[in-house]
């Protein structure tokens, strides 16, 4: 058994950028960018104001000030502001010549027979220069980013139509158990519904990958091995839930060692998810993952180790979201050998408390949590009142205090 901190950096370690793929840029939520993108101009490309007013020089402040022109956005002024001037301009609009500073014409401006007086005190420049936010030719969106709408934004505001992201990894998921059926079926007698295979494909999905389900396995040594052998043979990453642990019946580390892999760890120092397997190819192209059955397990070790894992095979450095938060009762455990990760949600912002949470199996919990705190190894208890880290789930979550 290792600590939840060397098995996740043995993984992350692991992971390899699996090659990159030109696609039109509305494609590129939630892909990682494979290249540099640079800014083809500046940005903005001219001066240009911030407000509706009036454009003038501040040397001929308060005025009264001659109207020359009106200029609105996406029109070039047609004349430069000269001593005693002003242009009418509206917001975005290039800003004229000779002008140094737009009047708000909300509140500080008189205008009366085609002339302006400035009746404030003092008034703001109002002016966006040119190239302020961004040069031309600078990165504006470094390869490794992880896309999402703002950067979609900015992909075309620079005319990126094409754009070369990351190969999604394949993923093949597989169940185990000789107790499940699938969901549309009706369990008899000791049979449960497998509820990890719809959790992972979509966690999986969320984290980038291109998903593919294998069904249910038996608990049998040669259906495992065969279920694992064409999985492997179609997809970068094998996941498996259930038959990971020492019982009897559990064959998915012995059937993964069997179709090549090499185990690279198979228990973890952490609560929920001791049981965890990972595992590469010999070439170094092929990985597996073994997961618990418990569907807590199953849902914490993706958030925490799989997650990163998946967007590593893409190239992006992928860091979770921390925020610190005030207990807002005791938390106490009896085991002290793993670290724990106890679910928590948000009381209000800025404190959280634990969930009503019956163990790894309690997977209806997890639908009120919001975040995670651990407690490390040999760590017995947290006081209320104490402040902790929260870290916060990587999907989407409704309902409660934002952190």
């Amino acid at each position: 058994m290792i600590t939840f901190d060397k098995a996740l950096a043995r993984m992350l370690a692991a992971a390899r950028p699996l090659g990159l793929e030109q696609v039109p840029f509305g494609e590129t939520i939630g892909r990682v960018l494979a290249e540099d993108v640079r800014a083809d101009t500046d940005m903005p490309p001219f001066a240009k104001s911030a407000m509706d007013g009036f454009a003038c020089r501040r040397a001929d402040l308060p005025g009264p000030l001659r109207v020359v022109e009106e200029i609105p956005a996406g029109r070039m002024p047609q004349h430069a502001i000269g001593p005693g001037e002003a242009a009418r301009i509206m917001t975005g609009a290039p800003v004229p010549q000779g002008a140094d500073c737009v009047l708000m014409i909300e509140d500080t401006v008189e205008e009366t027979d085609g002339r302006v007086r400035f009746t404030g005190e003092r008034t703001a420049d109002n002016l966006c220069l040119r190239g302020e936010d961004v040069r031309q030719g600078e990165v504006v969106l470094p390869a490794g980013s992880l896309l999402g709408t703002a950067h979609l934004a900015v992909l075309a505001a620079v005319g990126k139509i094409e754009v070369a992201v990351a190969r999604r990894p394949r993923v093949g998921i597989i169940a185990t158990g000789s107790e499940l059926v699938e969901p549309d079926d009706t369990p008899q007698g000791a049979m449960i519904r497998n509820s990890n295979s719809p959790q992972l494909l979509t966690q999986a999905a969320l984290a980038g990958a291109a998903v593919k389900y294998y069904g249910i396995v038996a608990d049998d040594p040669g259906a495992t091995r065969a279920a694992i052998a064409r999985a492997r043979d179609e997809n970068d990453v094998v996941v498996l839930s259930g038959g990971v642990s020492a019982g009897d019946f559990d064959y998915v580390p012995a059937a993964l060692a069997d179709c090549g892999y090499r185990i690279v760890f198979d228990s973890v120092a952490m609560q929920p998810g001791r049981p965890t397997v990972f595992g590469e190819l010999a070439d170094g192209v092929g990985w597996c993952v073994g997961l618990p059955g418990n569907p807590v397990s199953t849902y914490v070790i993706f958030e925490l180790m799989l997650h990163p894992f998946l967007l590593g095979l893409q190239g992006h450095a992928w860091r979770p979201r921390e925020v610190e938060a005030v207990l807002d009762e005791d938390v106490r455990r009896r085991n002290v050998k793993r670290q724990a990760a106890m679910p928590v949600r948000f009381s209000k912002p800025g404190r959280v408390r634990l969930i009503e949470y019956h163990g790894s199996g309690h997977i209806a919990a997890m639908t009120v949590a919001e975040g995670l705190v651990f407690l490390p190894v040999g760590c017995a208890e947290l006081k209320a009142g104490e402040r902790v880290r929260v870290r916060v789930f990587s999907d989407a979550r409704t309902g409660g205090y934002s952190p």
